[in-house]
């Protein structure tokens, strides 16, 4: 078994989990430390809890529930599995509502509402795109418990108090994106639980805090590559980017040109957005 933390907050934490266990493996007793939502996002398992079995494949969802144990078998399939697991904080679950029995439920079907944000979610791990792997587990967390429950959440206060501390958490964002700034910081620094504070600042401003954040530190690499001399490494860094690769994947999103090709851009090499614009040379 492969086990990968991908993020580790104090509301969620994302651990990749990879196992190849194969039929005549002995299984072995596990017990849920805490609240979680396990994506499966390849391959095929059975678990065993609560007195019930459940078997699982691609794009169902496994629950756990604190101190519940259970026992996860492979007797139909040969190549493992592999899941991507939200473990959710106490005080999260508690915001986002709803009947705590729910996460006593064992496991799931495949749901496409979960298999979309689950598909997302494990395209933020590898770095593909540009939102938050906290904000996607939250948001993923709060949609099992709609798909649950059959309820839509409350309504979002956008009241002009409401705007304005969405516009002061940009401003602060804006400030610190050269600084490594989670949704959680953030979320305290609004003085909201960071499931509240991603909702309200979504609703006023049309983005989640993770893309302004990801747009601001693009904008500072905009500035620094069309007016310094710093080579890319650099520039990533002084951005806010702890990887070079996604920086150099966002920026190419962005721009429609490598960081290198802006910065000749920005020398006067007009062909090179004239070609991205379809004008004539």
């Amino acid at each position: 078994m492969s086990v990968i933390t991908q993020l580790q907050t104090g509301s969620v934490a994302v651990v990749d989990y990879r196992c190849d266990a194969k039929p005549d493996d002995r299984p072995y007793t596990e017990m849920h430390r805490g609240y979680s939502v396990s994506y499966v996002r390849a391959g095929t398992f059975g678990c065993r809890t609560r007195g019930k079995t459940y078997e699982l494949v691609t794009g169902s969802v496994l629950i756990g529930y604190p101190g519940d144990e259970y026992l996860c078998t492979h007797d139909h399939h040969v190549g493992g599995d592999e899941c991507l697991s939200f473990q959710l904080s106490p005080q999260l679950i508690e915001a986002i509502g709803g009947d705590l029995r729910v996460w006593r439920s064992g496991a799931i079907a495949p749901q496409p509402e979960l298999m979309v944000l689950g598909e997302l979610a494990q395209s933020a791990a590898d770095g593909r795109n540009d939102i938050g792997l906290d904000e996607v587990g939250t948001l993923f967390a709060a949609r099992f418990m709609r798909q649950i429950c059959g309820r839509p959440p409350s309504a979002v206060s956008a009241r002009s108090a409401d705007r304005r501390r969405a516009v002061e958490a940009a401003v602060w964002i804006d400030a610190h994106a050269h600084q490594p700034v989670s949704l959680e910081r953030t979320a305290r620094q609004a003085g909201l639980s960071p499931f509240h504070f991603l909702r309200l600042f979504a609703k006023v401003l049309g983005v989640t805090p993770h893309q302004y954040l990801v747009r601001s530190r693009l904008r500072r690499a905009a500035r620094l590559l069309a007016e310094g001399t710093q080579p890319v490494t650099e520039v990533a860094y002084d951005a806010g980017f702890e990887d070079v690769s996604n920086f150099i994947r966002s920026f190419h999103r962005a721009a429609r040109v490598s960081p290198r090709r802006f910065r000749q851009a920005a020398r006067g090499h007009r062909k090179i957005f004239q070609v991205q614009l379809g004008l004539p040379a």
